[in-house]
């Protein structure tokens, strides 16, 4: 198993579409050794998911990383579904985005179906982080990154979200009075 190199924001590989795998290709040893090496890299980097275009490559691949001492998942062309229109706002980051954190809205509950490692159709339902985690993921396959989706009032680096806590949001924001200063 390798560490692979994760691409950085403004590299090309993580605004293109990823093509799907072929069932037929997922037992192919390329395949599951990309994925021991993306299960390996993002252990490396205690991520909480990896996305194939982060490592440039253009597959719908996932692995995620969401409960504590499991096996991270391996999802092969997910699909996800939204499961009510309730909305959670959270503060995410990204290894393609090192340094960074701001405020997200998504889905709370989400099905994804998927493959797994070995071609197995999977469905599971998430909620909460999961579900966080799973769409952030699954964003990367279409070439969409949270900052896209983040309000822009919340960017903050790592170091001060850490000192300060998250971005107030609307602290400072024109309240449409004209105070008279240009």
């Amino acid at each position: 198993m390798a560490v692979l190199r994760i691409a950085r924001l403004g590299h090309p590989a993580l605004r293109r579409v990823a093509e799907p795998i072929p069932p037929e290709r997922i037992a192919d040893p390329a395949v599951q050794r990309l994925v021991d090496d993306m299960i390996e890299t993002l252990r490396d980097h205690d991520g909480a998911g990896l996305a194939a275009p982060q490592v440039l490559q253009p597959l719908r691949l996932v692995v995620l990383a969401i409960e504590p001492g499991a096996d991270p998942l391996v999802l092969i062309n997910p699909e996800l579904s939204f499961l009510g229109q309730s909305m959670i706002r959270s503060f995410e980051g990204c290894l393609s985005v090192p340094e960074l954190r701001a405020a997200v809205n998504r889905v709370g509950q989400v099905r994804v179906e998927a493959l797994d490692r070995q071609g197995e159709p999977l469905s599971l339902d998430l909620e909460g982080f999961g579900a966080i985690a799973v769409q952030h993921e699954c964003d990367h396959l279409d070439g969409v990154l949270y900052v896209d989706l983040a309000e822009p009032r919340s960017l903050a680096f790592l170091k001060e979200y850490r000192r300060f806590g998250p971005p107030v949001v609307g602290e400072g924001e024109d309240d449409g009075e004209d105070d008279g200063e240009e």
